[in-house]
């Protein structure tokens, strides 16, 4: 199975403070699940993290990420949200405090 941190992506731009936490994570666990979005099964969502308005999405499967990252756009739809948000989907090993995990999962 393939290191955790090369199963996940970060999100960013998901509106902070318009709908409890859980429900949120809800919503953008069902978004990356969904084909039309190139998703696929989900392992773990977190969020809130440190950041506002970034999640952590992990998948069971490597390959997901790729998919997800290979849409031109995600835009986060749901009828508890007044209009939809884009997405802005990167890598985990972009974000600089995990460089060095990167560099190992790369190595390995």
């Amino acid at each position: 199975q393939a290191a955790k941190s090369a199963r996940t992506v970060v999100i960013a731009g998901i509106p902070d403070g318009l709908l409890h936490d859980d429900v949120m994570t809800d919503i953008l666990m069902i978004h990356f699940q969904m084909s039309k979005n190139n998703g696929g099964d989900v392992e773990e969502v977190v969020y809130p993290t440190m950041k506002k308005g970034v999640a952590y999405v992990t998948f069971e499967d490597q390959e997901v990420v790729e998919s997800v990252l290979k849409k031109d756009e995600h835009r986060l739809e749901d009828k508890r949200l007044s209009r939809y948000y884009p997405l802005k989907v990167t890598r985990y090993c972009e974000n600089v405090s995990s460089f060095i995990i990167c560099l190992v999962v790369l190595l390995l």
